[in-house]
């Protein structure tokens, strides 16, 4: 299984500001020390208010910090809702004239279940690590 984009970016924001618990980030400081796009974390960072992952604050002064519930949640977890629980195969798009007699479906249904309570294990708090900040390496932004 691919990771979407849209996970990537959020775990990125997730462990940046996990790390630097005692700031707040804006979304223009997130994108450029993170090397991705302000448009695209305006939908991120969006998202994972509505999950209340992410405490926003408006106006002068506000800014982005990490919750403290985010910090419990389970990578497995945290995953499966920022994919939107995808499919592994399709058997119905188009109609797989084997899928009367296939188990490959829900051997990969499986596997994939597997894999989120693989991850459970940790929480997001685990994934940051120790408590020191974490040490950007700049690197040229990629077109996207």
């Amino acid at each position: 299984m691919q990771l979407s984009k849209f996970t990537d970016y959020a775990f990125r924001v997730l462990m940046y500001v996990s790390r630097h618990q005692d700031e707040l980030h804006t979304i223009a400081g997130l994108a450029e020390k993170l090397n991705v796009s302000q448009n695209h974390l305006v939908k991120v960072v969006h998202f994972m208010a509505k999950q209340h992952w992410l405490i926003t604050m408006r106006g002068k002064g506000g800014g982005i910090k990490v919750s403290a519930a985010a910090l419990a949640m389970p990578v497995g977890e945290v995953i499966r809702t920022l994919q939107g629980n995808p499919q592994l195969v399709s058997c119905d798009a188009p109609v797989c004239i084997l899928k009367s007699g296939c188990r490959l479906k829900s051997l990969l249904d499986e596997a994939l279940e597997q894999f989120y309570q693989s991850l459970n294990r940790y929480t997001i708090a685990q994934c940051v690590g120790s408590a020191q900040p974490i040490e950007l390496i700049p690197i040229k932004q990629q077109p996207m």
